[in-house]
This record gives C-alpha cells, structure tokens and sequence, in this order.
C-alpha cells in the first residue's frame, strides 16, 4: 500500500498543472475511478490552489490510515505543525460524523505514526458550501487541537498562525512520510481491513516492543502448506495473553485462505455469540458504506449473507455437520475462536439430549469439531485460539478436552503447539499430554503473543490485572507505577464522577462503556442492571445518538457481552461478588435474597476470570467505580465494598477527585 498518492512543496503544487496533479492521484487510485471521486479531486485541487497561494510548506494528498483502512484526503506540514484535512466539496454544514471521522485521523497519526507522537497536529474539516467558523487554536494536553470548522477561506490564516505558535524544530518531511508506523486496530477495525484483502502486516504493530503477528502467520501458513503437499491433517494451539492478538491472527488466517473463486475454503467460528453478531454486522455495513462510496448499491441482505460465509457461530458449523450424512465440510482450514470454552462431554450430551434428540451422544465438543474435519480423506488444518484464564461460563472444557480427544481418538494428527502452553493459566495444574501418548508434537515460539497489544498505550495491563486477581500485592503495585503514566487507571465509590471522566476522555469515534460482572446483582441501586440484556450490536455500533449504545452508558455490558471485544475507555463496576476481606478474595453468588459463598472450585474460577475479562477491556485507560454499602440493607452492607476498595487503593491506584 502507497503511503500517499501525491506530494510536493506547496509553491510546487501551486505551479503544478490540474491535470497533471489528477493523473498521479488516478494513477495510484486502487479502485475503479467513479467520476464522484474525479470532481471531489478536482475541487480540491483548485481550491487548495486559491487558499495556500501565500503559504509555505507541504502538501501531500491522500495519506494511508493503515489501521482504519482509510486515507486522509490532505495532509499538510507547516513547519512543527501537521495539519490533517478532510473535504467535504458542496456541505453546507458541519455534521459530527465528519467532526468526528478528521478527529479519528489525527488521533490515529499522534498514537500510532512514530514522527508525529511529539508533534502539534490540528485536524480541519472543510465544507466548502458552510457558514465560515471562527479559528481558534484549542489543544488538548497531547498536542491535539480540537477541529476546526472551516469553509476553506481561512486555511492559509490557520496555517500561518500555526507556524507562528511553534517553538519546535521544523518537521523532515521525507522522515515524516516515511515514519515508522506502529497500527493497533480494534477487532472490529481489523476485521474491516482485512475483509477488503489487506494484510496483517499492514494493520498491525511492527515494533521491537510487540510480538510481529506476521510471524505467526508465517509459522501457520508453512503448517498448512506443509499439510496440504503431504495430506496430513494438524491442528495448532495459538496462545496469548489478553488482548494478544489472537482474534486478529485467527481472522487475518481465515481471510487469507478464504478464496472461493480458487475452491479455497476457510472459516472462523466462534462460539461467542455477541461477538459473531457485532463482526458480521460490521462487516456487512463497512462493505455498504464502501459500495456508497464507489457509486454503488449493495443490499443489506448481501452483504450480510457473504459476511455470514465468512464469520460463523461455531454452533451452526456443528449442527450442519450433524445433518451432511458423514460427508465432509467444504473448509480445510478451520479457525476455533476461544477454543479453551467449547464445552464438556457433559454439557455437549445434555445440550444434545434435550435441544436435538439426540440421547446417546458420546463426544465432547472439542472431540466432535476434530472429527468432523477428520472426515477429509487427505488434509485438513484446525487453529485453535487459546486465552489463558478465559473459562468464564460452566461447561467449558478448558485446553484439557481438546488434548483428550487428540489422545483418546485422533493420534495421527499433528500437533503444533509453544512451549507456553504448559503454564498454569492455560492447563489449570494438569498435564496436558505425554509424548509416549502423542507421537507428532512439534514445539514452535511464534504460536504464543505474550505482550498485550490491545492496550496500546502500555504493554503491561494485563500483567498488572493478572497480579490484581493474584494478590500479588508487591508486582501489582510496581505495575501500577509502571502502566499509569501512560495508561491512567482510576478508582472511584462515585459513579456519576466516573461517567462524567469516560466523556471526558473520549475524543472522535473513541468508544467508552459500562462493563460489570453478570453475577453484580447488587449494582441495580445505581442504575446498573447486569440482568437487563444488551443487544450487542446497538451496543458496540450505534453511534452516540442512540440511547442503545455504550456511549449512553445507561446499559450495561457483562463479561458475556465483552469477551473478545474491546472499548478505548471504560469504567468497571466492582460488586460484592468477588470481594476482598484484606488478605484473599471471597467468592460469593447472590440467590434469592441474600448473597451465598462459592465453593465450587470451577465456579470461582468462572467468576476470577469473568473479572480478568472486565479488566482488560480498555485499549486506553479506565476507572474502576466500588459502591459505597449500605447500613440498612443486608445485602450491600459496607464491609461488602470496603475492604476490596482499600485493597484497590493500596495497591496504588488513584482515586478519582
């Protein structure tokens, strides 16, 4: 992908033909040239042509977004100042969605473009027809200027003040262009790039600091490869912490062996409903928006259905398996999302004795998605997606089943694995296989991301809630002091002051929630009501205009709704379900009216986990909100909240003024 499609000194461009200025433009063009796009083109030309005729500095047109998919439509360096343009030729207003889209490049080059991470950086939008606005500089604290709302008339004055304002060194344009560019897309982002045929190289962090996802491709592409030549079938464990990359690996592996028109065929299940729900619809509206933007139409319909072949619910790829009469399915490449919760013997069979009928089935989840595949008579490859510490609901087998299966019923299979997938998160204290009982077992380091790189802005987030839920007291407060420069963590008992720091952190299309354990019953006194279902699209979607979605944070999402998701900001909601007494946690489930300690084992591992999941939601920061108690009410009495907010406190965490 080009970093830009045309560039020159502004005196440059000013002496630089129309027409010859197009034809660079068209010349890198990746798609279909609509004649929509020639006229936007042409109209910015001239008119950047009649604005910057006193101007000096830089121009470059078209500037890659690699993360969002995008270009910024100009871009210009004025001295130390980076000036981020979006056209909008023939608007008569100033509407939030383009607000919003110019705040979103300029918060995508301060946090992932290495030369502009010190820069002052001034995002413009430009409606060519619209009342002119007045151009004051307003910059946040990480040298962001809030937009300005221009017309066009007063863009030389905004650079010329710009460069009057800065004390820094002038920027070097060629390092400038050709900056290191280290992306960290969402999920729902990542699955809109690489839907389009991008690859992961270009979407994701290539940095020293990062584990490079592209190696582990590489090592699963030789591993499918390899058994497609010698018709083997194998199957790989790909282990991470949260927030790792895994979805991310697992979608760029689908779409890449994703090739119809060559017989080729691959999918990604998951048995994570809401996540399977927002992707597809995320997919399906980005390819609606694209087609609008290329002077086409597509069908929701359409593009629901293509998005549905693509990203499948896990469950359905087992039930029509159950009805192909033994025939196998048309995938060789199959991608088990959260592989560790596909379900017991126990749950399988009851789920299959009450739901289809079926009294005597006999295999575990992980025993039957292995078989189905193994019904190819040559080769076929599964890639399992392992979170350590994820289990979060009973019936999941954990690794253990799929290890099982592989010994008990498929010993011919290969299996690739790290040697990371002995440790206790991902076992549970068992062993998981004897090389005496798997013979082809093959050891490989790019099939575990240890370094988190959902939380951009530190690596060390999910070690630093790993030794939280651990009562590692010393390494979570050397953690804390280590993470929160970069990545603010709050507490607060003030669930109005949280909500109010969400809104006040988020900037562009950044989204904020409101996360809370499903067992927080006890949350309801404030608004919080686990048991009130999200629909997870509205949720995750819907922009700040529908009281459906999180930005109202009037709904809130559980571990359930958010596992495998993410949002850039959120607050969680700490209940008396998992509460500290000043050494341990105590487990507890509230039934009937009062609340009753868990003595399971397994279920307080579920509920640990279901904390774990909360906590590493936020790609940015977030702010932890622990309720007062209640003296006149037996099931939110203080010492319920007290002692786990001391806890909190002590281990360093701010409170929020």
């Amino acid at each position: 992908m080009s970093r830009y499609y045309y560039r020159n000194s502004i005196p440059g461009f000013a002496a630089d033909p129309t027409l010859s200025i197009l034809g660079k433009l068209v010349e890198k063009h990746e798609f279909a040239l609509e004649e929509q796009q020639r006229n936007a083109w042409i109209a910015q030309i001239e008119l950047l042509k009649t604005y910057l005729a006193h101007v000096t500095g830089d121009i470059i047109f078209e500037y890659t977004i690699p993360r969002m998919g995008k270009r910024i439509d100009c871009v210009i360096i004025a001295g130390a100042t980076i000036l981020a343009i979006e056209f909008k030729i023939g608007a008569k207003s100033y509407d939030s969605h383009a607000i919003n889209q110019v705040m979103d490049y300029a918060l995508d080059l301060k946090n992932f473009h290495a030369q502009s991470h010190n820069q002052s950086i001034i995002p413009v939008l430009i409606c060519t027809e619209a009342v002119e606005h007045t151009t004051t500089f307003t910059f946040y604290s990480d040298g962001i200027a809030k937009v300005l709302l221009s017309n066009g008339t007063s863009l030389a004055y905004i650079i010329l003040n710009a460069q009057s304002i800065s004390r820094a060194q002038p920027i070097v344009v060629d390092s400038w262009i050709n900056s290191i560019y280290k992306p960290t897309p969402t999920i729902i982002e990542a699955a809109q790039v690489l839907y389009q045929k991008h690859s992961v190289e270009e979407i994701s962090r290539s940095d020293a600091g990062a584990i490079n996802l592209s190696k582990t491709a590489k090592v699963i592409t030789e591993i499918i490869n390899q058994s497609k030549l010698e018709g083997i079938k194998s199957i790989c464990f790909l282990t991470g912490v949260p927030g790792a990359g895994k979805t991310l690996a697992g979608l760029n592996l689908a779409n890449s062996w994703y090739n119809p028109d060559k017989e080729e065929h691959a999918v990604f299940l998951s048995g994570n409903g809401p996540l399977v729900e927002v992707l597809r619809e995320a997919l399906a509206r980005n390819e609606i928006e694209n087609a609008y933007i290329h002077g086409q139409k597509k069908q929701k319909s359409e593009a629901l259905s293509k998005a549905k072949a693509f990203i499948q619910n896990i469950h359905h790829f087992r039930d029509d398996a159950l009805n192909s009469d033994g025939k196998p399915p048309i995938e060789r490449v199959v991608v088990f999302d959260e592989a560790q919760r596909a379900w017991t013997l126990k749950q399988t069979a009851a789920f299959m004795k009450i739901k289809k009928g079926r009294s005597n089935f006999d295999k575990s989840e992980p025993e039957f998605l292995i078989s189905v595949m193994d019904k190819h008579t040559d080769w076929a490859t599964i890639i399992c997606l392992i979170g350590g510490g994820q289990e979060i609901n009973t019936g999941e087998a954990g690794l253990q089943e799929w290890f099982s299966a592989l010994k008990r019923s498929f010993p011919d299979w290969h299996i690739h694995l790290s040697s990371k997938l002995t440790e206790f998160e991902y076992t549970n204290g068992t062993t998981l296989y004897d090389t005496q009982d798997l013979e082809h077992v093959y050891l490989h380091d790019d099939l575990h991301l240890a370094v988190s790189i959902r939380s951009f802005r530190s690596e060390k987030v999910a070690a630093f809630v790993k030794a939280i839920l651990d009562c590692s007291t010393e390494a979570a407060q050397q953690l804390y002091t280590e993470v929160k420069g970069t990545y603010p963590i709050y507490i607060t008992r003030d669930i109005s002051s949280a909500k109010v720091w969400l809104g006040s952190k988020a900037r562009g299309t950044e989204r904020y929630g409101l996360l809370a354990s499903s067992g927080g019953i006890r949350l309801k006194p404030f608004a919080i009501h686990v048991k009130n279902k999200i629909d997870p699209i509205h949720w995750f979607l819907n922009d700040a205009k529908d009281i459906r979605s999180s930005y109202f944070l009037e709904d809130v999402a559980t571990e359930f709704d958010v596992q495998g998701l993410e949002l850039d900001w959120t607050c969680v909601a700490w209940d008396a379900d998992l509460g500290h007494n000043g050494q341990e946690w105590l487990y507890k489930s509230f039934k009937g009216s009062k609340w009753q300690m868990i003595k399971d084992e397994d279920a307080k591992r579920y509920l640990k986990n279901a904390y774990r999941v909360l906590l590493t939601r936020a790609r940015q920061g977030m702010v932890i909100f622990v309720p007062h108690g209640n003296d006149q009410d037996r099931t939110r009495e203080p010492h319920f909240y007290d002692e786990t907010f001391k806890y909190l406190k002590a281990l360093g965490i701010e409170e929020l003024m």
